[in-house]
């Protein structure tokens, strides 16, 4: 066999490969979306027909549409602030150089790398303490806690592709240092920082362990789900997170929208 028919064969096997992990990953989903429109009570085979009743039903329940708001605002609020503190700790890092600075970068990407349960029970502790427990407030937080990691990653990967001597240049011709953050560094980042706040509210759309340990009466959608689970089989799951699941799609192709955006013009200006 000749050598570029064997990269042929090896690239095509890689695809199928991935293809195939894909798929595996993507069929629980599709289920969950195809039976939310099965007229049968139970996700049964043969399918039962096309129907939308548990979608009506999703929308004449009370409890659901509170848990969708709350899910809005934790999620907005957990986007904007992870995005402005991942902006700072991303500057940060990429500006000044101290002493701790490996302990800094190392306090910001703990959060994710703990047990959600842990970190559940952990803020369920401390936020009982300052009477923060059972709020929005509290579960936008910690969600904060987890989704900044995330935010200052993305971030600070675009501020390594920022040339140091910008903003020297710009202080040169009279800009003071705040003014160059916002006309110079910022615009700099502007597909990062939407990416980053589109990938935040992703990632606090679709937590719901640590949001069950501290939010009380306070439920996110995922939330409302696991409760709906615990009570029975309900037919309204499936139409539920078929919700969910878009929104997370859209939220996440957005957020690499913006990275691909960044990464086109990086490979251009490179040429």
């Amino acid at each position: 066999m000749s050598l570029p028919l064997i990269t042929r064969l090896s690239r095509s096997l890689q695809f199928g490969l991935i293809g195939a992990i894909a798929l595996f990953i993507a069929t629980p989903m599709l289920v969950i979306a195809v039976f939310s429109f099965d007229a049968n009570r139970f996700p049964t085979i043969p399918w039962g027909g096309f129907s939308l009743q548990w979608h009506q039903a999703v929308l004449a329940d009370s409890m659901i549409r509170d848990a969708f708001l709350n899910s809005l605002i934790v999620g907005f609020g957990t986007a904007v602030i992870a995005t402005v503190l991942g902006f700072a700790a991303a500057y940060i890092d990429y500006r000044y150089m101290f002493r701790g600075k490996t302990l800094f970068g190392l306090l910001v990407a703990i959060p994710p790398a703990v047990p959600v349960s842990i970190m559940g029970m952990a803020m369920l502790a401390f936020l009982s303490r300052i009477g923060l427990f059972g709020t929005v407030e509290a579960i936008i937080a910690c969600h904060v806690a987890i989704a900044t990691s995330f935010a200052m990653a993305i971030i600070r990967l675009r501020l390594g592709e920022f040339s140091r001597d910008l903003e020297p240049a710009a202080w040169n011709l009279g800009a003071s240092p705040f003014a160059t953050l916002f006309t110079v560094v910022l615009p700099f980042c502007k597909p990062s920082l939407i990416a980053s706040f589109f990938l935040s509210a992703a990632v606090s759309f679709d937590e719901f362990l640590i949001a069950w340990f501290v939010g009380g009466v306070n439920e996110t959608l995922p939330v409302r789900i696991l409760n709906l689970l615990q009570g029975q089989v309900n037919p309204k799951i499936n139409a539920i997170g078929t919700v969910v699941l878009i929104i997370s799609i859209v939220l996440v192709l957005v957020a690499q929208r913006f990275i691909g955006v960044r990464a086109s013009k990086t490979a251009s200006s490179n040429a």
